[in-house]
């Protein structure tokens, strides 16, 4: 490397002394400047090679000089003859340079007094010349000052980028323009400072004001709903409309950043419509944009922006803790939600990148996971109806501006699924209570009809159709039913109103809606309704009477529930033929409580004969009978009979089934009383005495007090009794131990363990009255007999009741 850099210098040394040897020597400089701007210490080689040069050349002029010497010789010798000439030359040269001088002189003294003139004025000139540079400079900076001051910054950065790059280069070597330059870069950071700080309050603004932007938001949502056909009216007509609600200037037709502001003459008596620039002034996050921008650090910028909304979209979805309590709670949770997107909606459509689709999608799903389980908690502690309903309200508004901007609310319709469903609890819950009242005050007596227009007002409110009364002329007149079953069916069409109610504005088929009231009817009827029957069954001031009246309401409303399908399907307009259309399960739910009244009935009237039995006191060792009845047996068979007249309005079988079953517990209880483990003995007085209230009970059941009964049927209820008493009132114990266990029997009904328990008490009862009678001695040969015959009969009977158990 060192020899290729030592022969290129060489080379280059040669070409030099050629230009310098062959060039005019007025272009000698910039030649010889070249040596001194190569390499280091060129200009030493070069002069070696410069003096090599010369020795050269003078070795050349000597070889010359020496070649011409003589020609030399003969020119210095012809010089020296002109030597003379010469002198005498520069003596006439010097006296004429003398006088010139002399002459010149006082031009001379003129031409420097015009040299400095000139001298003066190419001074001003340049100074004029660079104060027309610097004034603009000046203009500029000053410029500057009044923007900064004010507040147009972002002007005052463009003046900024005019002055770095095109009046300061101009002027760089004076000193006020460095200065200048140099207050330029804090003046920007002051200004991103300002900036900065104007985006805080914005954002502070846009945060206590986006209730305001979100409440307008929705309020112009409903008013789009209201009046949606009217405007859809208008635009078939082919007229141009205003959009009803364009809080950002956007509509569903058009996506323009903003409203135009030559809209022109056609909207002048338009109603005015607010828009987000109306109520937020926008201008500082745009300034702040645009300063981030021209400073180069919009991505500090956006970063920022984006995380300060972030932490604001999470204060905004924090509900308060009672915010449950009132609709009013909500509308504020809501209307700052709505507020929040709407300023989001709005920058995101006004700016160019500073938030992205993705970004608010990211946000509105956040938001929107936060809403939905904010709703439902707070949705689960509403037990008012009616404040449920206006929450459905405000989300299906909420829901419907959200969507207008944009923003999918699929989630928020499936949540109103779950809020319908708390909806209908809190129906429930509420018509349970009416449902009690309605029973509470009903006197559970027929409906009394005075007049022809008393009549139409009780068919109007219930279906009731009846031939016999219709053929009725004369009032008053009775309808079977009592006075809650009108009202029930009012109620039941009033919860259906009331489900109706849930169900609009939820962008459902009429099938749905139709699925969604049969739904919830069926709860009303299978689960409140039925409650309430079961419960009103089972309290114990609900006597027969009112439980006969029961029954015959549960047919009533029963044969009604097709009615209520008809009602259904004319607000619905679905057909009951339709597929997967609910049926009601009305049928069923009265038919459980009649069932469950007839059993209370039969509990009942049997509890009412234990209290008659109760008041029973036979004396067990009496002699002989009063010959008549006991008085609690005809107390209790006249209030059989005044119960059983009542249950003539009863329907189908239930009649003569309570009879049936009053009859057998009245058997089945003076049977228990005949074989009572704490009665020890029985006189056949008391026995004859017991006959005659089994006849008293025999004669009642043939009276036949509750018509239906084939023959004897009822009868047979004391057959027992009725055999077993015959077996001791005509001591006919050979009979019975003869014929026993053969179905012709007179006996067959006598059980052998029923008649050794009675029997063992009869011959206790003989053996104690031998013992009171035992001063009678004519007696006692008979009663040893007796004795006998029991202690024989006693033991064949025992034999059975063994044989029975083996």
């Amino acid at each position: 490397m060192a020899e290729n850099e030592t022969l290129e210098c060489i080379t280059e040394h040669e070409r030099i002394l050629q230009e310098i040897e062959s060039t005019d020597t007025a272009c000698v400089g910039p030649t010889l400047r070249s040596i001194y701007d190569d390499q280091p210490n060129a200009h030493k080689r070069f002069m070696e090679k410069l003096d090599a040069r010369i020795r050269n050349h003078d070795r050349e002029i000597e070889k010359m000089c020496n070649f011409h010497h003589q020609g030399f010789v003969d020119a210095i010798t012809e010089l020296l003859k002109v030597r003379a000439d010469a002198e005498k030359l520069m003596g006439q040269v010097t006296d004429t340079n003398r006088r010139l001088q002399e002459a010149g002189r006082e031009v001379t003294a003129q031409t420097e007094e015009v040299i400095r003139c000139r001298i003066q004025q190419r001074n001003m000139a340049t100074t004029v010349e660079k104060l027309q540079l610097c004034i603009p400079v000046l203009e500029m900076y000053s410029k500057l000052k009044e923007q900064l001051e004010s507040k147009r910054y972002y002007a005052a950065l463009k003046t900024m980028e005019q002055l770095e790059k095109v009046y300061i280069p101009r002027v760089s070597q004076y000193r006020f323009c460095q200065i200048m330059a140099e207050n330029l870069p804090r003046l920007r950071e002051e200004i991103k400072e300002i900036s900065m700080s104007d985006l805080k309050d914005f954002l502070e603004s846009i945060r206590k004001h986006s209730d305001k932007v979100g409440e307008t938001a929705m309020r112009q949502a409903q008013q789009h709903r209201t009046f949606n056909s009217a405007v859809a009216k208008q635009a078939c007509m082919g007229h141009y409309t205003k959009p009803v609600y364009s809080l950002n200037g956007r509509t569903h037709t058009h996506n323009g950043l903003m409203m135009d502001d030559d809209t022109g003459d056609e909207e002048e008596g338009d109603e005015e419509v607010l828009t987000a620039q109306d109520l937020v002034d926008f201008s500082p996050v745009y300034r702040c944009l645009h300063i981030y921008t021209v400073l180069g650090d919009r991505e500090t910028f956006e970063n920022y922006y984006r995380k300060q909304r972030k932490k604001q979209a999470r204060l905004v979805l924090q509900p308060q803790a009672n915010m449950h309590e009132t609709v009013e709670g909500y509308r504020r949770y809501f209307n700052q939600i709505v507020g929040f997107f709407v300023v989001e909606d709005h920058i995101l459509h006004a700016t160019q990148g500073l938030v992205t689709r993705a970004f608010t999608d990211e946000l509105w799903n956040m938001a929107l996971s936060k809403i939905i389980a904010v709703l439902r908690t707070h949705s689960s502690y509403c037990d008012d109806p009616d404040l449920v309903l206006e929450l459905k309200n405000l989300i299906v508004i909420f829901a419907d501006t959200l969507q207008g901007y944009g923003f999918p609310v699929n989630r928020l319709f499936d949540l109103l699924f779950e809020v319908r469903d708390q909806y209908n609890e809190t129906l429930l819950k509420k018509w349970a209570l009416v449902f009690r009242e309605i029973f509470e005050l009903d006197n559970y007596s027929p409906i009394p009809v005075e007049t022809e227009e008393e009549y139409k007002l009780v068919v109007s409110r219930f279906p009731f159709h009846d031939a016999e009364i219709e053929k009725q002329q004369d009032f008053p007149k009775k309808l079977p039913m009592s006075q809650s079953v009108p009202q029930i069916y009012t109620q039941v069409k009033e919860f259906i109103y009331a489900s109706l109610k849930f169900s609009e504005s939820l962008h459902r088929s009429s099938t749905e809606i139709d699925d969604m009231l049969r739904k919830s009817t069926n709860l009303l009827l299978t689960r409140t309704l039925s409650s309430c029957l079961q419960n009103l069954i089972k309290k114990p001031h609900i006597g027969l009477t009112e439980l006969v009246q029961i029954i015959i309401n549960t047919t009533h409303l029963e044969q009604a529930c097709r009615y209520l399908e008809e009602f259904i399907t004319n607000i619905t307009n679905v057909l009951p033929e339709t597929v997967h259309t609910t049926r009601l399960y009305g049928l069923s739910t009265f038919k459980d409580a009649r069932h469950a009244a007839e059993g209370e009935i039969y509990t009942k009237l049997n509890q009412k004969i234990d209290e008659f039995i109760q008041l029973a006191d036979y004396e067990w060792g009496m002699a002989e009978s009063d010959g008549r009845a006991s008085g609690y047996l005809m107390d209790l068979i006249n209030f059989l009979r005044s119960t059983f007249q009542v249950f003539t309005h009863l329907p189908g079988k239930v009649a003569q089934t309570a009879c049936m079953s009053a009859c057998k517990h009245l058997s089945t209880s003076l049977m228990q009383m005949l074989l009572d483990t704490e009665l020890k003995q029985i006189s056949m007085g008391a026995i004859q005495q017991f006959n005659l209230d089994v006849i008293q009970c025999e004669l009642f059941a043939s009276s036949e007090p509750v018509p239906g009964f084939q023959g004897d049927t009822l009868q047979l209820a004391f057959i027992d009794l009725r055999q077993l008493l015959d077996l001791f009132m005509v001591w006919d114990w050979s009979t019975y131990l003869a014929d026993y266990g053969q179905p012709t029997s007179k006996y067959l009904r006598v059980n052998p363990a029923t008649a050794l328990a009675l029997l063992e008490k009869v011959y206790r009862g003989m053996k104690d009255t031998s013992k009171k009678n035992n001063i009678f001695s004519q007696f006692r040969k008979n009663d040893r007999d007796k004795q006998k015959l029991i202690e024989t009969v006693v033991k064949q009977l025992r034999s059975l009741v063994n044989g029975m158990s083996s």
